[in-house]
């Protein structure tokens, strides 16, 4: 049973990947205006405006008027 399941996970990480998204609406890292997402997958990506899927099947926008800073790793 766990080498099916074992397989099983490997063909999905085939085709599906997943990141992590870090957002600050400031140049300062580690404040209280950071957010943090786990990304399924990612519709828009510009200097103002981020649009994504995340875990829980939720879209999700983030706009900021004079840009984010953002930091994006691939977690598969």
């Amino acid at each position: 049973m766990k080498l099916i399941k074992k397989i099983f996970k490997w063909f999905i990480e085939l085709f599906y990947k997943e990141y992590n998204l870090a957002v600050s609406f400031n140049n300062t890292w580690g404040d209280s205006d950071d957010r943090q997402y786990r990304v399924r997958k990612f519709y828009k990506i510009s200097d103002k405006h981020i649009k994504f899927l995340d875990h829980e099947r939720n879209v999700v926008e983030i706009r900021g008027a004079t840009g984010l800073n953002v930091r994006i790793e691939e977690i598969h």
